[in-house]
Order: structure tokens, then C-alpha cells, then sequence
């Protein structure tokens, strides 16, 4: 099992607009992909140094390979999504392998 991780840095003044594409749109699209089963989205807490606010989206998959094929079918044009917020936010993507779930 694998985790597709995405923590995302957004700016106060179109946090809201954001926040609500996320869950209507964004989130939706990246599960109708049939690549990920399930989505959690947390906020992280504490002051950020640079402002804004920071979530984490994770985002399971059953296999590496799976994951692979989002890449290569799926993560440009659902990239290309967040072009209305371009320059407003900081995005990381980190792969975590589940070792043990209890």
C-alpha cells in the first residue's frame, strides 16, 4: 500500500476559493481517476514562517505501480487545474510506503 502525499502552502486571500475547489473539484477528480481509493485531507497546525495556511493531502494507492501510471496517464492535467491559483500557493509531493497499520 502507498500514500501519495501532497503538502500545499496556500495564501490567506484565496484560501477560501481554494479550499472549497479542493473538495468539490480537485480531490473528486484525483479519485475518478480509479488510481487512489481514498483521500484524507488534513491541516497542519502552527504559524507558518512564511504565511498562508498548510495542508496535507494523502492519497492511497494500492501499488507503486499504480502510482506510476497516475504519473504518466493522469498528474500533468490535473496539474494544469490549479492554473487559477498559480503563484498563490507552494506544493510539495512526497511517496510513503506503508510499512505496517494497525
Amino acid at each position: 500500500m502507498y500514500i501519495y502525499n501532497v503538502t500545499i502552502n496556500i495564501d490567506e486571500d484565496i484560501h477560501d476559493d481554494w479550499l472549497r475547489w479542493m473538495k468539490t473539484r480537485h480531490i473528486p477528480a484525483m479519485l475518478d481517476t480509479g488510481k487512489f481509493h481514498k483521500a484524507l485531507m488534513t491541516r497542519v497546525r502552527g504559524e507558518e514562517e512564511m504565511g498562508g495556511i498548510t495542508y496535507s493531502v494523502q492519497y492511497r494507492t494500492d501499488s507503486k505501480a499504480t502510482l506510476e501510471k497516475y504519473y504518466a496517464e493522469d498528474a500533468q492535467t490535473l496539474s494544469e487545474q490549479s492554473k487559477p491559483f498559480e503563484g498563490k500557493f507552494v506544493a510539495f509531493r512526497t511517496e510513503l510506503e506503508i510499512v505496517s497499520e494497525q
